[in-house]
């Protein structure tokens, strides 16, 4: 094979390559590689070496397992085959752990066995992200030995877990993942048939707010009516974080436009869950509020429980924030203007504590130049003439901000598996299988594209 070949003939190659591709992603999805459970570590190293030996099977120059300094944990897999000289560098990144499986009675099949159901593929992984390492493999054996770039893996062992050792491995290993463009399959498509290029991911911060109002404990008889409860005070500071139409009330946030893209009720309605009453917060277009403002969610509270209270006054209570930051915001300026509204907005003198959870930042690419207008022709002719969109995420992925930061010079490129009905990190997470497919040729077709420019 050559980069002479038509977009026919490797769309062909890749659809004869389909049948041992799944086979390999379903013994990926069967290892229980879920770096959140201490107790699992033994399978997210045995998942780094089944993904390590289908690299090795391709025939790569050299295959290691490494982990940050002598920490041991999260093992990532760095594999390296050389193409003709001179040609660019491609580095192709996914990730080999995952989320937890939770309640195993929420899955229609047990979560660990990949099983097929109409159009897709179910189980843990098999979207988010082993099928990402799947798609980069089948881009890879669709051209043999005679790849038109230079390749390198890169597969990460603890993006669910928030890569905490990334930014050490990026900085030892710096020469060998050095690439002209970055591939980073984590992402999604618009929708079943409309491709998409990431181009934009809001940001994360996380803190804790405690707002105390009693040193212990009194009867609520005795003293209510005189003196505040915990509970009240922090519900009171919970609803000044918004205002009435469901806006982010936090001043110093940023907010910025987002692409011209309809998003339809019916769509909306059914992909987001919502129930059939339920109206929509905040103002301004659908993908504006998904994408490029700041949202904002209690995700926990400590307080006593319904069953079993008792008649007495609340000392102290506890929530958890979770805010979601625009692009163009950094997660420095955004905790401080939280904390400066929750210092502002605690009421009746009650003692405030804000303890930050953790940060990832927003991420802004600019998906101009020779790289990206390879990657769109790619999608279009796998997409069979569908061109793709530009699009936003409302959810976070700092990682990519590491690379962004460590390789200033690369074209970054954020595609992905995954579409609107995937259902990742819940009860049954799947892959559609003829997107997947899709998914392969454009990677392969992306690959010549980069050789020729």
């Amino acid at each position: 094979m050559t980069t002479e070949h038509t977009t026919e003939q490797l769309r062909a190659t890749v659809r004869e390559l389909m049948p041992a591709l799944r086979r390999d992603l379903e013994d990926l999805v069967r290892i229980e590689s879920v770096s959140a459970d201490p107790a699992r570590a033994a399978e997210v190293q045995r998942s780094a070496e089944a993904v390590a030996d289908l690299f090795r099977a391709e025939a790569f120059d050299e295959v290691d397992i490494v982990t940050a300094g002598d920490a041991g944990v999260a093992p990532a897999v760095i594999a390296r085959k050389a193409g003709p000289e001179g040609a660019p560098t491609v580095l192709l990144y996914a990730h080999h752990d995952v989320q937890p499986e939770n309640d195993p009675a929420e899955w229609d099949s047990p979560p660990f066995e990949a099983t097929e159901r109409g159009d897709r593929l179910y189980g843990r992984g098999a979207a988010d992200d082993k099928a990402g390492i799947a798609a980069h493999l089948g881009a890879i054996r669709a051209w043999g030995d005679e790849l038109p770039v230079n390749v390198v893996v890169f597969v990460e062992g603890e993006e669910e877990v928030g890569s905490d050792t990334l930014p050490q491995l990026l900085a030892e290993h710096q020469e060998r993942l050095r690439a002209d463009v970055i591939v980073i399959a984590d992402s999604g498509n618009w929708d079943i048939g409309v491709p998409a290029l990431t181009t934009s991911l809001r940001g994360l911060v996380r803190a804790d707010v405690e707002v105390r109002t009693l040193t212990h404990a009194v009867h609520s008889g005795m003293w209510g009516g005189l003196v505040p409860d915990a509970l009240i005070a922090l519900s009171r500071l919970i609803a000044s974080l918004h205002d009435d139409d469901g806006n982010v009330a936090v001043e110093g946030l940023y907010a910025g436009p987002a692409a011209d893209v309809e998003y339809p009720e019916e769509r909306l309605r059914v992909e987001s869950g919502a129930t059939a009453d339920v109206q929509w917060i905040g103002d301004g277009s659908v993908v504006e509020r998904l994408w490029t403002r700041p949202a904002l969610s209690i995700t926990g509270l400590d307080a006593p429980k319904v069953d079993g209270a008792s008649n007495t006054l609340v000392p102290a209570a506890r929530a958890r924030i979770s805010m979601r930051i625009a692009p163009g915001d950094t997660t420095e300026s955004a905790l401080a203007a939280l904390r400066r509204h929750c210092e502002a907005h605690v009421p009746w003198g009650a003692q405030l504590g804000f303890t930050v959870v953790d940060t990832g930042e927003a991420t802004q690419i600019d998906a101009t130049g020779p790289a990206y207008d390879a990657a769109r022709s790619a999608f279009e002719e796998a997409w069979d003439g569908t061109a793709p969109i530009d699009m936003g995420v409302g959810g976070s992925i700092p990682f990519i901000a590491e690379f962004l930061e460590a390789f200033p010079e690369a074209s970054v490129l954020v595609t992905g598996v995954e579409d609107p009905d995937t259902r990742a990190h819940g009860a049954n997470e799947g892959l559609h299988l003829a997107e997947f497919e899709r998914v392969v040729v454009a990677e392969t077709l992306l690959l010549r594209n980069l050789s020729q420019r």
